[in-house]
Formats: structure tokens, sequence, C-alpha cells
């Protein structure tokens, strides 16, 4: 691969205020394409978030042709880019909702994925409010012929995810996440990342909500886990390069995806 798609990740705190919300992704997306920016990535629950989350998430869900995704729709037609973003999606039943991320251009939405593995851990219970994504085709789109796949925050320390990701062809791994603030939790974050690009020779695309709630730190890792750009833990933006020539120098140096002897199988 000879291409090369300069990617923005955009460390910012949603809060309960779904137009507040959108207005500030709006301001970061013209600062992203002011950047060059082709790709820009927004947190998990970008849509809406509330901590500790309660009933007024359902409350806050919108359908994948929403306000929401209409409007992301719209701002990656206008400034000629795609959009990856969390939003809390309604779901069938009207207690929860679904974890999703959305890939969207300005002719629509590239690819969609709900979150497999919800954060039951550290003394959080996510499965109160969401609803877990079905085990199924893996989720991933191109942009100028590399492809990205999509995973969610808490996946991060399943490898099979990403490698489901890696049997469907992809270069790059988009990681929305909102990683909450604990003890070691900054260590596990940036060290999973970094485990998830050196393993599949893959560039790591993160986002996640800045401090106090998040741990900020959302960075741009390439295929040998070096951090290309990131962020420390407020609010802010980091730019760079996914190149396919890297990932093709990468997985000729070190072709672990092609010697593998396992395949990873759904429980």
């Amino acid at each position: 691969m000879s291409s090369a798609v300069p990617v923005a990740v955009c460390q910012f705190a949603p809060n309960s205020s779904r137009e507040e919300n959108l207005e500030r992704i709006a301001a970061l997306t013209i600062e992203a394409a002011a950047r060059g920016a082709r790709l820009v990535v927004f947190p998990e629950y970008s849509s809406y978030f509330v901590d500790p989350m309660d009933e007024t998430l359902a409350e806050n869900a919108e359908s994948l042709d929403g306000e929401f995704v209409t409007t992301l729709t719209a701002l990656a037609a206008e400034h000629g880019l795609v959009i990856v973003a969390g939003l809390a999606e309604r779901a069938e039943d009207a207690a929860h909702v679904r974890n999703t991320v959305v890939a969207v251009r300005g002719d629509g939405i590239l690819a969609t994925y709900r979150k497999q593995h919800l954060y039951d851990a550290f003394g959080q219970t996510e499965s109160d409010w969401v609803e877990a994504g079905e085990i199924g085709e893996a989720a991933t789109f191109e942009v100028a012929g590399i492809r990205f796949g999509l995973m969610t925050c808490y996946d991060l320390r399943f490898p099979e995810v990403a490698r489901t990701l890696m049997d469907a062809g992809a270069d790059a791994l988009v990681v929305p996440a909102e990683w909450v603030r604990g003890p070691l939790k900054e260590h596990h974050w940036t060290t999973l990342l970094a485990a998830r690009a050196i393993e599949n020779t893959a560039y790591v695309v993160a986002a996640d909500h800045p401090t106090p709630i998040g741990v900020g730190h959302s960075q741009i890792v390439d295929p040998h886990g070096v951090v290309l750009a990131g962020v420390g833990v407020a609010e802010g933006m980091a730019v760079a390069a996914v190149e396919g020539a890297a990932i093709d120098r990468a997985r000729a140096t070190n072709p672990s995806l092609r010697v593998r002897r396992y395949r990873v199988v759904p429980r």
C-alpha cells in the first residue's frame, strides 16, 4: 500500500447536553479538517454521557437516523472526511441502550459497531444500562485504500476482537473509549493500545474522555507500538498519518499474522 490517511483523535468530555456535544464535535471537526485530517475519531458516548449512568441514558438514546448521526453525516459532507463517534443508540428494551460506534461519510453510514464486551469490572456495571452487541460480521470501512476496524473501550482487553478485525482485512484499529480512571488504569490503557498495535502489526487510533472521568491519553500508535501523536489528560486533539507503506514494512519484518496457528472462534 502506498496511500496515507491523516487521522485526528479528538479528546473531549461529552455531557448530558446533546446540543452542546454536537456543537463541540462540530468545532473539533472544523479544526481537524483545517489540520488536514481525512478521518476524525471521537470518544465513546459522544452523543450523551452522565456519570454515574442512570435512566437518562435511555431517555436520550437515538436511532441511527436520528439527529446525532444525521449531523455527523452533514459535517462529514461539508468537510470532505470520515467521522467516527460513539453514541447511545435506542435498544428494543426501553430501559437499556446500545453502546454503538458509527463511521460516517458525506453519503451516509460506512460501518456500525455495537460494543460486545460491557464494562462489568472494577466496580462498574455497564450492563445495568447497556445491552451487549451481537457477535457477527466485523465492522470495517475503507479510506483511501486503508481499511479501518471498529472496537470500543473495554473490548481493548480482549485481543480476540482485534484478531477478528485483522481477519476481515483491517490495517488499523479505531477505538473510541471512556476509559474510567482508577489505580493503574492509565498504565493498562497505554500498554494495551501498544500491545494491540504490536501483535497485529496495525495502527491503533484511540480517542478517550479527558480527566477527571477518563484517563485521557488519546493516541495514534504505529504498527511497532510507537506513539506517533497523542493528547495529555485535558481536552485536545492529535493528528498523525496512517501510512500503508509503514504497515507493509512492519508485516514484512514481523509476519506474525501470516504465521499464526490459531483462529478466533466465538463462545
